[in-house]
C-alpha cells in the first residue's frame, strides 16, 4: 500500500471512530484516557531519576526531589507537544513526553567526573544546542537512518543492564546486604510478573504490566523487611522544586559535547515515534511539525537543566496506546500533561516513589533496558544488513560502544577533557555509526562494485533527489 493510501485509510479510520487529532471528547472520556496514558508512562518516567539517584548514591530525599522535578518537566513538555506554542514548539499530536534512558550512562559519567552541578549544567547547554539545531536536524534526518539509531539503541540497552543489576543486588560489595537472596528474589518476581502481563494480557493490562509488577514487588518486599518509608512522613503535600538545587551550573566542554550528542540521539528516537503517530492518526506531517517536535525535546533539556530534571523523548509505549485504543485526540494527552504537572508539585508523591526498594525498581528496569536493546535490533532490521559493509558498520559501532563498559578505565591516561566522551560507550557508538554511515553510504564509496545493488541504487537516487 502506498504512503498516500495508508494516510487516507488512517484518516477514514479516525473519522469513523470520531477520535481525530483535533477531536474534543466528552470530559469523562478525556479524563479516563488521560489517566490511562499517565499509568502507562509513569513507571518508565520515574525509573530514570530512580536509577540515576541509585547510581550516584543519592539519599532518598534528593531522589524524591528528582522524581518531582521529572514529573513536572514531563508534564510541561507533554502539554507543549500536544497543544503547541505558536509556530515554535510542539508537534500538535497526541504525544506523551517522558525521560529517556539514553541519557543515563552519559549523565552518570559526567556526575562522577565533574560533580552534580555539572550534570545539569551540561544538560542545559545540550538543551540549548538541541533547540538551535531542531530545524537544521529536520533537514538532514536522512543521515540518521536505522543503521545509526539501531546501533545506538542496542548499546544503550546492553550498557544499562549493570545499572539495573546494581539496583537489585546493591552497588557496594562491602555491605552485608549486597547480593542477599531476598533482594534477588524480589527482582526475579518483578521480572516474572512484568513478563506474564506483557505476554499473556492484552490492551491496557499488557501495557500496564510494569506498573503491576512494581506493585507486586512492593507487596513481596514488605514481609522481607525491604520497605523503608521513613522519608515519606516528613515530606510536604505541596512544594516547588528549587531551580539549580545542586548549585551554580558548570559547563565542562567534554560534558557539553557528550550531552549535545545525546540530544541528537534523542532527536532520532523522537523522530521515529512522531512519524509513527502521524501514520496512526492520519495527520500529514510537515518538516515544520518535525522541527517543532524536536525543539520541544530540546526545551526539555533547558528546563531539565534549570529544574534538576532530565531529557524527554516521545514515549513509544504511549504511541502504542494511541494505536490500540483508537483515541487520537491531542487534548487527551494534554490533560495527562496537566496531571503530571500537578503531581510534580506534591513532594510526598516523590518521597513515596523514592522509597521503593532497589530490587523492585531494578527488576522493572531490567525489563525496560532489555526492551531498549530489542527495539534497537528491530530498528537494525530496517538498516540493510544484507549488505556486508552496512553489517560491518553496525558491528564496529556496537563493539566500540560496549568496549568502555567491559574495560573500565581504559582511557584513564588520556587527556582529562576527552575521558568523559571516550569512556561513554553510547557517545562512542553514536559517533562511530554516524561517521561510518556518512563515509560509506553518502560518498562515492557507496557505488563500489562489491556493494549490494540496492545500496548503490539508493545512493544514486539520493544524488539525483537530495
Amino acid at each position: 500500500m502506498s504512503t498516500d493510501a495508508r494516510t487516507d485509510a488512517a484518516n477514514d479510520l479516525a473519522a469513523q471512530s470520531g477520535s481525530g487529532v483535533d477531536e474534543r471528547l466528552p470530559a469523562a472520556k478525556t479524563a479516563t484516557f488521560a489517566i490511562q496514558h499517565l499509568l502507562i508512562m509513569y513507571g518508565g518516567a520515574v525509573a530514570v531519576p530512580l536509577a540515576f539517584g541509585a547510581a550516584m548514591d543519592l539519599d532518598q530525599a534528593t531522589i524524591a526531589m528528582l522524581v518531582n522535578a521529572d514529573l513536572l518537566v514531563c508534564g510541561v513538555i507533554t502539554i507543549i507537544q500536544s497543544l503547541g506554542v505558536g509556530r515554535i514548539l510542539g508537534a500538535r499530536l497526541p504525544i506523551i513526553g517522558g525521560a529517556t534512558f539514553i541519557q543515563l550512562a552519559p549523565l552518570v559519567a559526567i556526575g562522577q567526573e565533574y560533580g552534580l552541578h555539572a550534570v545539569w549544567g551540561c544538560m542545559l547547554a545540550g538543551g540549548i544546542v538541541g533547540m538551535l539545531l531542531a530545524y537544521p536536524f529536520s533537514l538532514v534526518i536522512r543521515y540518521f537512518p536505522p543503521l545509526v539509531t539501531g546501533s545506538v539503541l542496542v548499546v544503550v540497552g546492553v550498557s544499562l543492564v549493570s545499572v539495573a543489576g546494581g539496583l537489585i543486588v546493591g552497588n557496594n560489595p562491602e555491605l552485608p546486604t549486597y547480593g542477599q537472596p531476598s533482594r534477588i528474589l524480589v527482582g526475579a518476581v518483578v521480572m516474572a510478573v512484568a513478563l506474564a502481563f506483557t505476554t499473556l494480557m492484552r490492551g491496557f493490562w499488557a501495557q500496564a504490566g510494569l506498573l503491576v509488577s512494581i506493585v507486586v514487588g512492593i507487596l513481596v518486599s514488605w514481609p522481607l523487611g525491604l520497605l523503608n518509608f521513613s522519608s515519606v512522613g516528613p515530606a510536604h503535600w505541596f512544594g516547588v522544586v528549587t531551580p539549580f538545587h545542586f548549585g551554580a551550573p558548570a559547563f565542562p566542554i567534554a560534558g557539553v559535547i557528550s550531552c549535545s550528542i545525546v540530544m541528537a540521539v534523542v532527536f532520532a528516537e523522537s523522530l521515529a515515534s512522531v512519524m509513527a503517530l502521524a501514520e496512526i492518526t492520519g495527520k500529514p506531517l510537515t518538516r515544520g511539525d518535525i522541527a517543532r517536535a524536536l525543539a520541544a525535546d530540546g526545551l526539555s533539556g533547558v528546563l531539565g537543566g534549570i529544574m534538576n530534571s532530565f531529557y524527554d523523548t516521545v514515549f513509544n509505549q504511549n504511541v502504542g496506546a494511541v494505536r490500540t485504543t483508537g483515541v487520537h485526540s491531542r487534548y487527551v494527552t494534554a490533560v495527562s500533561g496537566a496531571l503530571l504537572v500537578v503531581m510534580g508539585f506534591v513532594p510526598k508523591m516523590g518521597a513515596i516513589v523514592a522509597s521503593l526498594p532497589g530490587p523492585v525498581v531494578g527488576g522493572a528496569a531490567l525489563v525496560l533496558f532489555g526492551t531498549i536493546a530489542v527495539v534497537g535490533i528491530q530498528t537494525l532490521r530496517k538498516g540493510g544488513l544484507h549488505d556486508s559493509v552496512n553489517a560491518t558498520i553496525v558491528a564496529t559501532a556496537i563493539s566500540l560502544g560496549l568496549l568502555p563498559r567491559f574495560m573500565e578505565g581504559m582511557f584513564e591516561h588520556f587527556p582529562d577533557w576527552s575521558v568523559t566522551i571516550l569512556s561513554d560507550g553510547i557517545v562512542l557508538a553514536a559517533i562511530t555509526a554516524f561517521v561510518l554511515n556518512l563515509v560509506f553510504n553518502h560518498t562515492s564509496l557507496a557505488t563500489l562494485p562489491q556493494r549490494d545493488e540496492s545500496v548503490r541504487l539508493a545512493h544514486l537516487r539520493s544524488r539525483q533527489h537530495p
